[in-house]
């Protein structure tokens, strides 16, 4: 994917498409969100298959192994594909992995929540045909869904087993803690201590969860951060990189080009081009 954001809503031909021609369970760079309005789902994700009846909402993480199987009940299936780029919305990405790195899928209920929800998806593809799209309206209209998405998700997720409640906690307490402090040149110790905690059992928790240690989690997040300030303000590399905690330049491009495959500069350019 080369946009920072697309939204399709796919209709019953483009549905019967896929049908036709299943994939296969795949991952991709993108973190990406489905809404199901009418038909069923078969979702693979988590190394377990569940069909879900629409209403439905399913949101796949970044690297995260799925398939989707859309089902035509009735003559009838509609869903919204919304995928963006992790630092369209930094301040809610790491977040989103936290609630959703064990539920990927929530089966809805039918009302006005769920249609305020629908209303989103149609007012930020209005935005997206318009000649120059705002991405302003739809990074706020994309934080809005998931905050309701969030709301219904608290009423509706299955109560956890107590290991999995603390580890959990504790996950999301590291990432709170993680987006107050990731612009610092601290590392696991630093975090670890915070919580009162090893940093060999947070590196567990971290690995258990997303499977990436707590320094890979640091320079992610610094990296989703870079790839905002890059594309969103007039700052220059050097001032990115001393905003994020690296003493040199140099050493913060190097450690952008290897985790992205391109130099700062040329992300820019490249989103640059794709925005405009």
């Amino acid at each position: 994917m080369k946009e920072i954001f697309d939204i399709n809503r796919l209709n019953l031909e483009e549905i019967e498409k896929i049908i036709s021609e299943p994939e296969i369970p795949h991952i991709h760079d993108y973190e990406e969100l489905i809404i199901g309005m009418e038909g069923d789902m078969e979702h693979f994700i988590d190394f377990k298959s569940q069909t879900f009846s629409s209403p439905y909402i399913s949101f796949v993480t970044k690297g995260k192994m799925h398939r989707v199987f859309p089902l035509v009940v009735e003559s009838k299936c509609s869903i919204w594909v919304i995928r963006f780029k992790s630092e369209f919305i930094p301040e809610i990405t790491f977040r989103l992995y936290s609630y959703y790195h064990d539920h990927a899928s929530i089966q809805m209920h039918e009302g006005k929540c769920f249609d305020r929800m629908v209303m989103l998806c149609d007012m930020m593809f209005s935005e997206k045909l318009e000649v120059v799209p705002d991405y302003s309206i739809i990074r706020h209209l994309l934080s809005a869904l998931f905050t309701m998405i969030e709301s219904q998700r608290k009423k509706l997720q299955p109560i956890e087993n107590s290991s999995q409640k603390n580890q959990n906690t504790t996950f999301r307490n590291f990432l709170m803690i993680l987006e107050e402090n990731f612009r610092r040149p601290e590392g696991a110790e630093f975090y670890a201590g915070k919580l009162f905690m090893s940093s060999r059992n947070l590196n567990l928790i971290c690995q258990n969860i997303l499977q990436l240690s707590v320094t890979e989690l640091i320079e992610t997040r610094k990296l989703i951060e870079a790839k905002n300030l890059l594309i969103s303000t007039d700052k220059t590399i050097s001032e990115i990189a001393f905003e994020l905690g690296y003493n040199e330049k140099a050493y913060f491009s190097s450690v952008f080009k290897k985790k992205t495959g391109q130099t700062p500069s040329e992300f820019q350019e490249e989103m640059s081009r794709l925005i405009s």
